[in-house]
């Protein structure tokens, strides 16, 4: 096999790794989107009415109705109030330690994960179907300089090879980065929402420990 052939095969094998790009992408979407599903609630009237109702619990010291308000809720701060519900006779610097623990690692971690992920496969996709272009054109260039008389077709195709991987990878890129932000803002959003909430009720475990 020469050197032009397996070039061009190398040009081809570039739709494969584009096509697993684009898939682990998709993929990271998906379980990035669930997870923040999950977490978050539907709308901050919901929320606001899960920490007043937990709260009364709270002030009136019982920790059992506010337990299973929070019981079989997966959610972000259900769950983290029921990790300080369960751990209230914890310090409360111990206890504060474990609840930002529990944040970063439990809840937020494979979230960061997913989408540190997904921004390799934003800036993968360009850059395999540059490859796959320059791959095309190295084909189509080396079947001119070998001197033979060249049908138009054959020069097309390698060319048509170069642009595909090109496309391919914008559209991989463009698409994703849109969602990529929309990601982002969802989980900036409930950060904000964690720091807005959790040190309101971690203050009544500051007198209990």
């Amino acid at each position: 096999m020469g050197i032009l052939e397996l070039v061009k095969v190398a040009a081809d094998s570039c739709y494969v790794f584009l096509a697993l790009n684009f898939m682990w992408g998709l993929s990271c979407v998906i379980l990035a989107w669930r997870r923040l599903t999950q977490l978050s609630f539907r709308s901050v009237q919901a929320e606001t009415q899960f920490v007043d109702e937990v709260e009364q619990r709270l002030q009136q010291k019982d920790y059992k109705t506010a337990a299973e308000l929070c019981d079989f809720d997966f959610r972000a701060l259900p769950r983290l109030c029921l990790l300080m519900i369960s751990n209230r006779k914890q310090s409360f610097d111990l206890l504060r330690q474990r609840v930002s623990g529990c944040v970063q690692r439990d809840l937020l971690g494979d979230l960061e994960n997913r989408l540190a992920a997904l921004v390799t496969v934003i800036k993968s996709g360009p850059l395999l179907g540059l490859f796959g272009t320059v791959l095309g054109m190295m084909a189509a260039f080396g079947r001119i300089g070998t001197g033979e008389k060249v049908q138009p077709s054959q020069i097309a195709d390698e060319i048509s090879v170069a642009l595909i991987c090109t496309a391919m990878g914008l559209a991989t890129a463009i698409p994703l980065g849109f969602v990529l932000s929309y990601l982002n803002n969802r989980l900036r959003e409930l950060q904000v929402s964690l720091e807005q909430n959790l040190p309101r009720l971690l203050q009544f475990f500051r007198q209990e420990s």
